[in-house]
């Protein structure tokens, strides 16, 4: 990623961070989020967030690494540190699974 020159303070990034956390949560429809992130983000870092969530559910039923990796292309290394997110990380895919599978259970 890239990294400024001087680093903002803490304070400044983490309110820019809760800023683009109430942007997304504004956004109620899923193309919504999508042009919104297709604006937001380079292709290659679509493609790198894609590849992360691709590989969430894959995890959650517990297949080994190379399974998904051969199922996926996604490489090693990024199933390993989606994992190690899974189990350590702030919660926002666990969230993002629940919501989802209470929304497919209500339709």
């Amino acid at each position: 990623m890239k990294q400024r020159p001087q680093p903002l303070p803490e304070r400044d990034a983490e309110t820019d961070l809760d800023r683009l956390a109430a942007a997304f949560a504004a956004l109620n429809k899923a193309e919504d989020v999508r042009a919104f992130l297709e604006d937001l983000c380079t292709p290659a870092e679509l493609e790198a967030m894609s590849d992360r969530w691709k590989v969430v559910p894959l995890l959650l039923e517990g297949r080994p690494y190379r399974d998904i990796h051969e199922h996926t292309l996604v490489s090693v290394t990024t199933i390993g540190r989606v994992a190690r997110t899974l189990e350590r990380g702030a919660g926002g895919y666990d969230a993002a699974v629940r919501r989802l599978r209470r929304s497919a259970s209500h339709h």
